[in-house]
């Protein structure tokens, strides 16, 4: 079955819109022979380095910046051990169950065989589509592209349970969390055999793969692993918001290759990604800011910095199916949004989420996942057809989004109490006094 003949149950444009690609072994072999453009192919091999800068300094950045100085190092060596872990895990089984052979049951659906465990059968010249029929990139490339999403995906929960959470958890964490619940999602959405591209899901690169995965995973685990010791009641700021500035700089510049780089080709759809990621960031940034001026606070860097991201995360699945307008104002709403999940919902609740991955990557997710319905109607300049159906579309979407939530919950829960029950889970109280960076490391992140 070719490619194109996969999409078939998939209205045309919007199967377009989504992010997914088969390798070269589920095409016909009688089907032309493909063209590799070196064009695209230096495109997508700097998107997939842009994306791991998004990770390495960006988010350790990012996240170091905002926890107590005792605890800078243990942040970082956190999210560059998990992330290290899950590119090994991903040639190792990972890309095999996400975009492997298919079953011949029901099961492909959900996941993909183990057929292409340790990469097997991939050569240099192994190929993987696109979306233009008959142009294809080397089957490496897109692997490594795709394993830079899963390894920043399980560095991004890690923000609801730093300071507090033993080094040995998060491995142990990281392994059964991605083999459970990020490999079945990302071939649910990503995957032409998947449950929602079958169904027709808008997510061009990560709204529920990444985001939502990512946010729900991470106020689970907050609220197993429990608080820190003192919140709320001690003040806990940020020790370093230059560095979490610079953090935030690194991971907008990233962004590009991870949702331009969606497109896997170097052209007009990258190009309208690429604006959206320009003016949805923009946006949020200063409606975040704007929000607290209305609440009577001042305009603050660590609020412009939480609506950059908060931007971000909600055109990522809209980034090639909205127009610059839908963009600007999807990244405003979701701004305002998180901005009262963080400063309102969490103190009411109570739970310690304690850099908000909930807040903004959770909520940003599901409002840019819902919200990409909408700004994909010809009506705000998205790509949708002249008689697109927003309101069959929502429903797809809505579905998308709770059984991300459901499955990211539950196969969390598995993945964080295995670790407990292996670990221990959480430091002693004396390593969470005396930080982390010590504690766990014997290192210091400043020293006299």
């Amino acid at each position: 079955m070719t490619f194109s003949k996969k999409l078939g149950g998939v209205a045309g444009a919007a199967a377009l819109s989504l992010f997914a690609a088969l390798p070269a072994w589920a095409q016909d072999a009688a089907a032309p022979a493909a063209t590799v453009d070196k064009g695209d192919v230096a495109w997508m091999m700097t998107s997939t380095v842009l994306v791991f800068l998004m990770i390495l300094p960006g988010l350790a950045l990012f996240y170091g910046g905002l926890v107590r100085t005792k605890n800078m190092l243990s942040v970082m060596t956190q999210i560059g051990a998990a992330a290290c872990l899950a590119m090994l895990i991903w040639v190792m089984y990972g890309y095999s169950m996400a975009f492997g052979p298919d079953y011949t049951s029901g099961l492909s659906n959900f996941v993909s065989t183990f057929d292409k465990a340790f990469l097997k059968g991939v050569t240099p010249a192994s190929q993987a589509a696109t979306f233009t029929a008959g142009v294809e990139i080397p089957e490496y490339v897109f692997i490594c592209f795709q394993m830079t999403f899963a390894a920043i995906t399980v560095a991004l929960v890690l923000g609801s349970v730093v300071e507090r959470i033993k080094f040995s958890a998060v491995m142990v964490f990281a392994a059964i969390w991605l083999t459970i619940v990020y490999f079945p999602i990302a071939h649910m959405v990503w995957a032409a055999s998947g449950l929602f591209f079958k169904a027709g899901a808008l997510d061009f690169a990560g709204g529920t793969v990444v985001h939502i995965n990512a946010g729900v995973s991470a106020l689970v685990a907050a609220l197993i692993l429990g608080k820190r010791i003192g919140y709320p009641k001690e003040p806990m700021p940020p020790h370093s918001l230059t560095l979490t500035g610079v953090g935030t700089g690194l991971l907008w510049a990233g962004w590009f290759g991870f949702n331009a780089g969606s497109a896997l080709e170097a052209n007009g759809s990258a190009a309208l990604a690429m604006i959206n990621t320009f003016v949805a960031t923009a946006s949020g940034g200063l409606f975040w800011m704007l929000a607290e001026r209305i609440n009577g606070h001042k305009g603050s860097a660590l609020g412009f910095c939480s609506g950059i991201i908060a931007g971000l995360v909600a055109v990522t699945p809209a980034a090639g199916n909205s127009g610059p307008f839908g963009a600007i104002i999807l990244g405003a709403v979701a701004s305002i949004v998180c901005f009262y999940a963080v400063t309102v919902l969490k103190p009411k609740l109570g739970y310690d989420d304690s850099l908000d991955a909930f807040g903004i990557h959770g909520i940003g997710g599901m409002i840019g996942a819902i919200g990409t319905a909408i700004v994909y109607s010809p009506a705000f300049g998205g790509p949708g057809a002249e008689d697109y159906d927003m309101a069959a579309k929502l429903v797809v979407q809505i579905e998308a989004v709770l059984t991300t939530i459901v499955w990211a919950s539950i196969g969390t829960v598995i993945a964080i109490f295995i670790a407990k029950a292996v670990t221990g889970l959480r430091v002693s109280q004396e390593v969470e006094y005396e930080g982390l960076d010590l504690g766990e490391h014997g290192e210091r992140a400043y020293n006299p």
